[in-house]
């Protein structure tokens, strides 16, 4: 949690952004590939796969290891991620849960950038 704070400090004093991989990987094997950024005014993250675009925010000042966040999907899905962070903050891992009932899983950071 400390790592989280200084990185939030750093941002704040830098007035910069951060930006890591993020996937989502659903139930069917399809994966969307984007980027999430934590900036002073807010987090956000867009994941595609060139036709699918999901797309949410988060509270980037939001020092917890789990998070959750709003996430609304091209097609009209709307649901949650809640997603948890390693030690360092940067990465880390969730779950989706759409309003139809489907569910993906969600990688940002290191483990996004396999994918």
């Amino acid at each position: 949690m400390r790592v989280a704070v200084i990185i939030a400090a750093a941002l704040a004093l830098a007035g910069c952004s951060t930006t890591v991989p993020v996937a989502v990987i659903g139930a069917n094997g399809q994966i969307l590939r984007g980027t999430a950024t934590a900036a002073m005014d807010g987090g956000t993250f867009t994941a595609t796969d060139g036709k699918l675009t999901c797309a949410g925010s988060y509270d980037s000042w939001d020092t917890s290891i789990t998070i959750s966040m709003p996430v609304h999907c091209s097609d009209g899905r709307k649901g949650l991620v809640m997603a948890t962070r390693d030690a360092s903050g940067m990465s880390g891992s969730g779950r989706i849960r759409l309003s139809d009932g489907s569910e993906a899983d969600f990688v940002f950071g290191k483990a996004a950038a396999a994918f």
